[in-house]
């Protein structure tokens, strides 16, 4: 039988997934000859044997990958020339070009979860127990290729027992990097509020103190939670105060999908999300949307399950439901760091469940709502970072670095993205070292080195300020993008849409051409330009930033704009407001669907300040009721732009909230406006440029309930609607659009300066 030798370069995610070891069981089951590496490439595959295995076996490679690997690309070459291999190898790892990739963190596998619980087995109840299709891979990866020598597991070597399994190729441990046990492996311990060590079961302690209404610091996969018992209002309302945390939801971590059905509603494919290998949170719609109003004070609460070790070990018994949330301080970055939490935590945490194996790479909770099957984010991170997003025609080397909320950078090379892990909004210095700390591991380990810098036209925006100091350093040319034209593009990559499109985008404000802050548009354009087709009608802020928090203020201005007495509505305590627009000091003007939807709240009575951002949207959501009522609005062109006039929707709310109608009603009936205007405008702009192809983009689509409605309106108008699916429809998703941009040629070239 005549035999062959076959070498295939793998890329893809291909390392710390037990991919080695399943080509050393595949290729003993094909009775192969050969050897197999570890590359900063990904993996090389060297192999002999009768010509037509050798073939059947590369033909069928991809398709028999291992659950946890994703082949990008094969290169295979084959050759009469034999090595006389004898056995099959692996062999230690090479590095050179980094073109590999690194599998996100996943979680504890139903295998190692039987062992943890099992009396019997030697890791019974070791809280770092994997294998290969488990455990964490990139919050403890240092640099490629992924070995253990470059993971933040080099401080623990392996015992004879674990070592055995390492090298047994029938293990499911065969060469899974963080192997471990309670000889040789990472140690759990608990901490009092002073930091001192508290003898006795780690674990235990910990249960104990949650049990007893306490606040536990627990350390996870990429970052340290803050926990308590959710079923206990008074801990919930300590930990606000505490974390400085009024009113934002918080997010809890039930036991099993039984303990999830007692709170929320769970669709099949929310609870396949909710059981993935990912282990989101996700946003789920209240079974009573007043419950647990402590919790989530909307109709959505975010629920995740159990994803490490560790958890499963504090939900058993009495402890079913957790809240689960990040560990930080005011819109500072997740606190990742042992010492770090032990001084920063000192006065919120009465306890710390901690370890010593080391995070390096800190990656908090990815946040989605299940949309059409799928995952639609808020907060793309831990599951899915690093994941690469594909896109088409894309070769240059660029770093896109976002806005300022949410904000996010996308590196690029050979035809992939890689956005990062959620980072934050960068407003403070803490945020912005975390930022540039990010952008340093991911050019490190990926081997990008950019040649463009791209970033936002807002001047103020301290991604901006990095943007052109590195420019100037390094002599790199600088792109500016429109934030809108940015969230456009950013949904055409994710749909991998090429050509001309238009796009709806609304969010809270952006830096626009005209020098003004726009948030409500329809787009018109590509990659390469874009045009302005409709907006609305401009909104007064009366104290300028302060409106964003003082919200009856743009309440006020509604009114007053649509010819409604505002006192009418708020009686005296409009008095301020209608003093500022009288005096017109520090009045700027926006086009905004988020300031819209804040006065709306205002006048609905529903909030008239908030505490963070989009809460106004937010409940005003969550109040309406399903209605097929739309107000009287109206869309004229002016200067050959489509704007819509929201003053006779505005004065036909405040009549209603006057004679009494539910707020129920009016919510849904003002949301319904918008969807009725926006398709119609969209539907004359479509017939207009003769473009189908229509994305919705902007924080304002996290409005499920306005997401749904306007897709289906703007599909029964015969438009093919694309909504994002592999980043975030807010500002986090932004830097996709602006790495798109770079890469055709659109933008503005920014000059920057040394001095």
């Amino acid at each position: 039988m005549e035999k062959i030798h076959a070498k295939l370069s793998i890329n893809g995610i291909v390392q710390g997934v037990g991919f080695r070891p399943f080509i050393h069981k595949r290729v003993s089951d094909f009775c192969l000859t050969g050897k197999i590496r570890n590359t900063s490439f990904g993996v090389v595959l060297d192999i002999e044997g009768e010509r037509e295995k050798v073939e059947y076996f590369s033909k069928t490679l991809a398709a028999s990958a291992p659950p946890l690997a994703e082949i990008y690309e094969i290169e295979t070459s084959f050759s009469d020339a034999l090595c006389g291999y004898t056995d099959f190898s692996i062999e230690e790892s090479v590095s050179g070009e980094r073109k590999t990739f690194i599998s996100p963190d996943v979680a504890v596998c139903d295998d190692c979860l039987s062992e943890l619980f099992d009396k019997s087995d030697r890791r019974f109840r070791y809280p770092f127990i994997n294998c290969t299709n488990c455990g964490p891979r990139f919050t403890i990866t240092r640099d490629i290729p992924y070995d253990r020598r470059n993971t933040t597991m080099e401080a623990f070597p392996m015992c004879k027992e674990c070592s055995s399994e390492y090298s047994d190729i029938e293990s499911r441990r065969y060469h899974a990097q963080p192997n471990a046990c309670k000889e040789c492996g990472p140690r759990i311990v608990f901490f009092d509020a002073n930091g001192s060590e508290v003898a006795g079961d780690a674990i235990e302690n910990a249960k104990a103190l949650l049990r007893r209404g306490g606040i536990c610091a627990v350390k996870g996969l990429g970052g340290y939670h803050l926990a308590c018992r959710a079923d206990m209002e008074i801990c919930v309302r300590l930990l606000r105060e505490r974390k400085r945390r009024d009113e934002k939801p918080f997010a809890v971590m039930c036991r099993d999908i039984e303990t999830v059905r007692e709170i929320a509603e769970v669709s099949d494919a929310e609870e396949k999300l909710l059981t993935s290998r990912r282990r989101p949170i996700v946003l789920l719609t209240k079974k009573d949307k007043n419950s647990y109003r402590y919790l989530s004070e909307n109709g959505y609460i975010g629920v995740m399950l159990p994803y490490a070790p560790v958890h499963h070990l504090l939900m058993e018994e009495d402890l079913p439901f957790l809240v689960m949330t990040s560990a930080n301080i005011s819109e500072l970055p997740i606190i990742y760091k042992d010492e770090e939490a032990r001084e920063k935590l000192a006065n919120v945490a009465d306890g710390f469940l901690s370890n010593d194996r080391e995070i390096y790479v800190r990656c908090d909770d990815s946040l989605l709502w299940e949309f059409e099957g799928k995952e639609y984010f808020a907060r793309r991170s831990r599951g899915y970072a690093p994941l690469p997003v594909n896109v088409k025609n894309c070769q240059k080397s660029i770093l896109a670095l976002g806005a300022e909320q949410k904000a996010s950078f996308s590196l690029s090379r050979d035809g992939k993205v890689f956005p990062s892990a959620h980072i934050g909004d960068l407003k403070n210095l803490e945020t912005l070292e975390c930022f540039e700390e990010q952008i340093r591991h991911f050019e490190r380990i990926f081997d990008i080195k950019p040649e463009v810098l791209v970033c936002d036209m807002h001047p103020d925006y301290l991604s901006v300020g990095y943007a052109k100091e590195r420019a100037a350093r390094e002599n790199l040319p600088l792109v500016g993008v429109y934030h809108h034209h940015a969230h456009m593009a950013s949904c055409m990559a994710d749909n991998g849409l090429e050509g001309k499109v238009l796009g709806i985008v609304w969010d809270g404000t952006g830096a626009g051409t005209d020098g003004k802050s726009w948030g409500a548009e329809i787009l018109y354009g590509g990659y390469e330009s874009f045009e302005r087709c409709a907006t609305m009608r401009n909104i007064t802020l009366p104290g300028g930033d302060t409106a964003t928090k003082d919200i009856l203020r743009t309440g006020v201005a509604l009114l007053k704009e649509a010819g409604g007495p505002p006192e009418e509505v708020f009686g005296n305590r409009s008095e301020m407001a209608e003093k500022i627009l009288k005096a017109n000091l520090n009045c700027p003007t926006v086009s905004s669907m988020g300031r819209l939807f804040d006065g709306v709240a205002a006048i609905l009575g529903i909030r008239e300040t908030v505490s963070y951002e989009g809460q106004g949207a937010t409940l005003l959501e969550a109040v309406a009721e399903e209605s097929a009522r739309v107000y009287p609005y109206g869309v004229e062109k002016e200067d050959g732009m489509y704007v819509f006039d929201w003053r006779e929707m505005i004065r036909k709310i405040a009549e209603d909230k006057k004679m009494g109608v539910p707020v129920s009603e009016i919510a849904s009936a003002f949301m319904n406006t918008l969807i009725a205007s926006s398709a119609e405008t969209a539907k004359m702009i479509s017939d207009e440029k003769g473009c189908k192809n229509i994305v919705l983009s902007g924080g304002s689509f996290q409005n499920m309930y306005m997401l749904k409605r306007l897709k289906a309106r703007l599909s029964e108008f015969g438009l093919s609607v694309y909504t994002h699916r592999q980043v975030s429809t807010n500002d986090e998703g932004i830097s996709l659009g602006q790495l798109m941009i770079a890469e055709r040629g659109g933008g503005v070239n920014v000059p920057c300066s040394t001095t």
